[in-house]
């Protein structure tokens, strides 16, 4: 690894800006074992919580008739009328653990295209997107509703949203649709989760007409979807914690106000205290003129301006306190790291797993 070739003529700080890496990738650990929070063993029945052996129990009963043939919707609305506190995801999970759905199991056919690189380097507008859902609580109606937002990674802007009771895959394709109508999808490359709604072969083959490159974050990994996430962070914080929705129009009359003030008005820090339109904005006036790197006589790709100007900045070793570096090593190894750079010929990012 360059970073540790060099680590001893130069500044991890320097070092890291030369290779344009950020320093997480260096420090970054696989994590051992299976990711995500493990599956809850209980379920909370009239107050009570009580094993999950004993829901498994009580389903067991439900679809022990003769002629019943319930599926997992319609044995979590029979729990649900019984007492119990639980969501369809629990109810097809203990059903699939247990062998109880009759065979009817949510599958996909073809191969996945999983994400390469967990930090995405946008350059320009409609050049990646990102979505995902978003469980939001309606007091009024005491009952969840669903948010789809799907945003634009370069422009931090939410370019379109659903909420209502549920988001079938029907619902994805007619957004996609609309999103091809208005921005034209060709091309752009588009990251979600492994949501049924997402790995319907429905949604799959209607983004493939498109030409448009679906890709699929890993299990248990939301920080490869990073930005929408984010997203849903910001939105929980500023609006869903702050109000209590009476009903559902009351909700999405909210989600209407505040995806214009989000888009419009709201100064983004990561964007340089400007808004999300705004970027945009410059993204699409210089989008014809802006190239990531330039290329001599013999066909070598070289940075652009902008990183040209940042290796020259981060070259001035006295204008950062880092007590007994040496300004000699430090520009040598810089030299050499940026002729390693341009003879792969190849952009450096952060890659899954370090």
């Amino acid at each position: 690894m360059l970073v540790k070739r060099f680590s001893g003529r130069a500044p991890l700080q320097l070092l890291m800006a030369w290779m344009r890496l950020p320093r997480s990738t260096f420090y970054y650990k696989a994590h051992p074992g299976v990711r995500g929070k493990r599956p809850s063993t209980h379920t909370l029945h009239q107050g009570i919580l009580v094993s999950n052996d004993a829901v498994v129990e009580q389903i067991r009963t439900l679809v022990s008739g003769p002629y019943n043939a319930y599926g997992y919707q319609s044995v979590n609305d029979e729990l649900r009328d019984l007492g119990y506190l639980i969501n369809k995801k629990k109810t097809y999970r203990l059903m699939d653990e247990s062998r109880l759905l009759l065979g009817k199991v949510i599958r996909c056919s073809g191969k996945r295209n999983w994400v390469q690189y967990r930090k995405i380097q946008a350059s320009k507008p409609m050049e990646y997107l990102c979505l995902d859902i978003k469980y939001v609580w309606v007091h009024g109606e005491g009952r969840w509703y669903y948010l789809l937002s799907i945003m634009d990674v370069f422009s931090r802007k939410i370019l379109h949203w659903i909420f209502q009771k549920s988001v079938r895959q029907m619902d994805v394709v007619n957004m996609f649709r609309w999103l091809h109508l208005v921005y034209d999808l060709k091309g752009v490359i588009i990251r979600n989760d492994n949501g049924s709604q997402f790995l319907a072969n429905q949604v799959r083959s209607f983004l493939s007409q498109l030409e448009a490159r679906q890709e699929f974050t890993h299990v248990a990994t939301p920080e490869e979807n990073a930005y929408i996430e984010a997203f849903h962070s910001i939105l929980q914080r500023e609006l869903i914690d702050r109000y209590e929705f009476s009903s559902f129009y009351d909700a999405k009359q909210h989600f209407e106000k505040y995806m214009h003030w989000y888009n419009y008005e709201r100064k983004h820090r990561k964007l340089g205290r400007i808004t999300p339109h705004q970027k945009w904005q410059q993204g699409v006036s210089c989008s014809t003129d802006k190239q990531r790197g330039q290329v001599d006589a013999e066909g070598v790709s070289r940075p652009n301006d902008s990183i040209k100007n940042q290796i020259k900045n981060h070259s001035l070793v006295t204008s950062l306190d880092t007590p007994g570096a040496d300004t000699y090593f430090c520009l040598s190894a810089e030299q050499e790291i940026r002729e390693i750079l341009h003879n792969q010929n190849e952009e450096s990012v952060q890659t899954i797993g370090g």
